[in-house]
C-alpha cells in the first residue's frame, strides 16, 4: 500500500515526466487470475469432470478447505512461471543472487549450518506462540493450525537442500537468519539490526499466513456453491455474489504473497516496517486485536446496509450495489497488482501500476468508501440518533486509522528512493493526489511555498 512525502522533506520533489517502473508486471496478477479461475470452474463442475474422465461417484462440488488450497496452487503457480520465464525476476540485482558464481558447497557449508539453526530457532518461536496463544486454537484458526502441522516435518527437511542451494549463489550469505543463528551459536560478527530484520519479517509472515490460511476456505467454498441460475434474478445478489468474488480474489492472491516470500522470485522482504506506530496501526485491523466488527469501534449497533434502505428502489438498488462492485473490484486490483508480494508491514518491491497509477494506496481509499456506502452507519433502525452518532463516530475513526496506518508505511518505504520518485511523480501527474494538492493549497498560508502539501488520500 503506497502512500506520498516524507516528513523530513521541505523542499518540492524533482521533477519526474515517468512513472517509475513497477516490481511486478500486469500480466503476473492477470496469470494468476486465470489459474484461480480454472481452478473454480473445475471445482463447480468437479463431479462432472471427474465422470468424464473415468472416477464416477464423487462428490458433484469441490467445495472443501483442501480445494480451496489447491486454488492457491492454480493462483500461485502461473504467476511464479511467468515472473520466471517471462519477466526473469531471479536475474535481477535486488535478489541478492548472483547465477554465475555458483561457490562450491565446502565454501559456504559452515554459513549454511549457522543459517538453518537461525531458520529453526525462528520457526520453534513461532511455534511456541502459536501453541501458547489460545486464540489459534478456535474456530477457523483451527484448520490453519493443522494445516502449519501437516507441513512442519517436510519444511524442516526441505529448509537443509534449499539453504545451501541459494548460499551458493548468494552475494552475501550472511543474511538476517545467519544472524539470528551466529547469535545463539555464540560465534562472533553478528549485528543486532539484522536479527531485528528477520525477527520482524517473520513475525508478519507468522502472525499473517495464520490469519489467511484460517479465511481461505470460507469465500473459496462459497463461491463454489453459488447458483447463478437463482443470483441473476435478483440485483442485490448479484452485487452481494460480485463482492464475494472479490473478496475472494483478494484472500487468494494475499495467501499465495505470504507463501511465497522467496529470493529466487524476487518476492522477498527487502526490510519489515520498523516502526512500532506502523505495527499499531495494522494489527488494530486484524483479530484478536481487532476493533471493529464487535470490538470497541463497532459501527454497526442497530443499523442495516444498503440492501435494506433502498429495498422498495429498484433503480437505486441496481446503482447502488454497482458502485460497491466497483469499490470492491478497486480493493481486489489493488491486491492481484502484487502478484507473488502482498504483504502487510513490508517492503517487498514498488508498485507503480494498476490502481497505484491513480492512488497511493487504492486498497485503504476503496476499502473504507466501500464501508461508508455499504453500511450508511449514520442510518439506524433503532430511530435513535445517538445511535446514529455513534455509529458514524466509530466508523470515523475506523478510517482514520486506515490514513495513520497509510501514513506509517509511506514513512516506512521513503527510505527507498524508487518509493521517493515515485511519490514525487504521483504528487505531479496523478489524478487523486493531485487533486487533493489542489484543494489543500487553497487553505495554505500566502507566502508559504516551501513545503509540499501532503495530500490526505
Amino acid at each position: 500500500m503506497n502512500q506520498s512525502k516524507n516528513d523530513d522533506m521541505n523542499t518540492e520533489p524533482n521533477n519526474i515526466d515517468a512513472r517509475p517502473e513497477s516490481a511486478v508486471s500486469s500480466m503476473v496478477g492477470v496469470c494468476g487470475l486465470i489459474g484461480l479461475f480454472l481452478w473454480i470452474a473445475i471445482a463447480r463442475n468437479f463431479g462432472d469432470i471427474a465422470a468424464l474422465l473415468g472416477f464416477p461417484g464423487l462428490p458433484a462440488l469441490a467445495d472443501g478447505p483442501y480445494s480451496a488450497l489447491i486454488a492457491l496452487i492454480f493462483c500461485g503457480a502461473p504467476m511464479v512461471l511467468w515472473s520466471l520465464l517471462v519477466d526473469k525476476v531471479h536475474k535481477r540485482t535486488t535478489t541478492g543472487l548472483d547465477w554465475s558464481i555458483k561457490k562450491p558447497v565446502s565454501e559456504i557449508i559452515d554459513y549454511s549450518i549457522v543459517k538453518i539453526a537461525g531458520l529453526w530457532m525462528t520457526w520453534g518461536i513461532i511455534a511456541a506462540i502459536y501453541v501458547l496463544c489460545r486464540w489459534y486454537w478456535v474456530g477457523a484458526y483451527i484448520f490453519s493450525m493443522e494445516m502449519f502441522e501437516f507441513a512442519a516435518i517436510p519444511l524442516v527437511i526441505i529448509s537443509v537442500p534449499y539453504v545451501i542451494w541459494i548460499d551458493r549463489y548468494m552475494v552475501n550469505p550472511r543474511d538476517g537468519a545467519w544472524h539470528f543463528g551466529a547469535m545463539l551459536s555464540g560465534l562472533d560478527g553478528w549485528d543486532k539490526d539484522e536479527i531485528l530484520h528477520h525477527l520482524r519479517a517473520w513475525a508478519v509472515k507468522g502472525f499473517f499466513l495464520a490469519f489467511m490460511i484460517s479465511i481461505v476456505p470460507g469465500g473459496f467454498g462459497e463461491v463454489v456453491r453459488m447458483d447463478i441460475a437463482q443470483i441473476i434474478q435478483n440485483p442485490v445478489a448479484i452485487a452481494i455474489s460480485l463482492i464475494v468474488v472479490m473478496f475472494l480474489m483478494d484472500v487468494q492472491f494475499a495467501t499465495v504473497g505470504y507463501l511465497l516470500t522467496m529470493k529466487p522470485l524476487d518476492a522477498h522482504i527487502r526490510t519489515a516496517n520498523p516502526y512500532l506506530a506502523g505495527w499499531l496501526a495494522a494489527l488494530m485491523c486484524y483479530p484478536p486485536f481487532l476493533l471493529m466488527d464487535g470490538g470497541p469501534l463497532t459501527y454497526r449497533v442497530n443499523t442495516s446496509d444498503w440492501a435494506f434502505w433502498f429495498a422498495d428502489h429498484q433503480a437505486v438498488l441496481i446503482i447502488w450495489g454497482a458502485w460497491l462492485v466497483i469499490l470492491t473490484a478497486i480493493y481486489a486490483w489493488a491486491t492481484v497488482a502484487f502478484g507473488l508480494r502482498f504483504s502487510n508491514l513490508t517492503h517487498r518491491g514498488i508498485l507503480t501500476n494498476g490502481p497505484y497509477r491513480w492512488t497511493k494506496h487504492p486498497a485503504y481509499l476503496s476499502k473504507n468508501t466501500y464501508w461508508w456506502f455499504c453500511y450508511m452507519p449514520f442510518l439506524v433502525t433503532s430511530d435513535n440518533i445517538y445511535d446514529a452518532i455513534r455509529n458514524s463516530v466509530m466508523l470515523a475513526l475506523v478510517s482514520a486509522i486506515y490514513y495513520w496506518r497509510a501514513k506509517t508505511e509511506e514513512k516506512h518505504l521513503m527510505a527507498d528512493p524508487i518509493y521517493r520518485d515515485y511519490a514525487a511523480w504521483m504528487d505531479q501527474n496523478a489524478v487523486i493526489p493531485r487533486t487533493i494538492n489542489k484543494f489543500a493549497r487553497l487553505f495554505k498560508p500566502k507566502g508559504v511555498g516551501a513545503h509540499q502539501v501532503q495530500p490526505a488520500e
